[in-house]
């Protein structure tokens, strides 16, 4: 599906445009947005727009890395969007041309869909251009990383606090899955930062430096998203130490119990067996208070096995 919106001083603000209406006119900027595009719609990137045959290729391509290229005539983007159910990488191609911005996207776009709203609602149209556009796509795909880095901050901060009193298993099981998006938005994030760093230092862009405090907010976003994402992942490893140390003290407890009870019976299984032996010739077996005597000694020997383990701390 194709969306085609445009602008001119003479008719204003022009949605649901053909591309027949986009070439018969004369337009301040336009804006062309590839949603979901068909095998016949995608051909039009090279008949209709002549864009690089280089930069198409990429958008056919499962999730480039956040890139920018230079062409002639226009400057090719690749970002990244993260989709918040989820959770899972989303590419949105832009190229940007002289009064001409068109995306393409295999998937549904939020972010562009609230940077065109935010169009319409613009008050003063002669300040609105395709870099404009491209300021307020960026911005909106980097804002929808926060709630995103937010909601997991919350699940760990869950799992430290363990106020559902989940198993331990169970809780490793949900720590490893929140390190895990943590994983997936830091590949995210540090490579559309990176492109930023390159949007603000490149001379091919007049429009970035004259909004360049524009785009160094969205620059300043990702940086502040990722130090939020290094300190999550750094909460989640102390949480596991933590969990690890602490299972691995319940296991030595359990061990140190199992132990005490074994070195107890050891005496009194030698004594048991020595007199289970059934030979004939045993004088103890012919005593009359024999088998109260041994029961006083075993009882007597775990009474003070017992105490001595106490004394050297083995049950505090």
């Amino acid at each position: 599906m194709i969306h085609v919106t445009a602008y001119s001083n003479k008719d204003g603000l022009q949605k649901n445009l053909t591309l027949e209406q986009l070439s018969s006119l004369d337009w301040n900027w336009y804006w062309v947005d590839f949603e979901s595009p068909t095998d016949e719609e995608v051909k039009l990137l090279d008949s209709y727009f002549h864009f690089h045959p280089l930069a198409i290729e990429d958008c056919l391509h499962e999730l480039q890395r956040p890139k920018l290229d230079y062409y002639d005539d226009h400057t090719f983007f690749v970002l990244h969007s993260v989709n918040r159910e989820e959770l899972e990488r989303e590419e949105i191609d832009i190229f940007l041309g002289e009064c001409a911005i068109v995306t393409f996207h295999k998937e549904p776009a939020p972010s562009l869909d609230i940077a065109e709203r935010l169009l319409k609602r613009s008050k003063d149209m002669s300040k609105v251009d395709e870099y404009f556009i491209l300021y307020q796509i960026l911005d909106k795909v980097v804002d929808n990383y926060f709630p995103i880095v937010y909601e997991i901050e919350d699940h760990i901060n869950e799992i430290e606090s363990n106020t559902k009193n989940l198993s331990m298993e169970r809780l490793l099981d949900e720590l490893f899955d929140r390190r895990s998006e943590l994983l997936t938005l830091r590949q995210t994030v540090h490579p559309m930062r990176d492109l930023l760093y390159r949007v603000l230092n490149t001379h091919h862009l007049e429009g970035v430096r004259d909004r360049s405090e524009y785009f160094a907010d969205i620059h300043d976003h990702l940086i502040k998203v990722a130090d939020i994402i290094a300190s999550n992942r750094e909460m989640t490893q102390d949480i596991r130490d933590s969990y690890l140390s602490l299972n691995s003290h319940q296991t030595n407890r359990t061990m140190q119990i199992l132990t005490v009870i074994s070195v107890i019976f050891m005496p009194l299984t030698f004594i048991v067996g020595v007199y289970g032996m059934n030979f004939q010739h045993m004088p103890e077996l012919d005593t009359q208070y024999g088998y109260l005597v041994v029961w006083i000694i075993m009882i007597g020997v775990s009474i003070g096995m017992f105490t001595w383990f106490k004394r050297k701390g083995w049950f505090d």
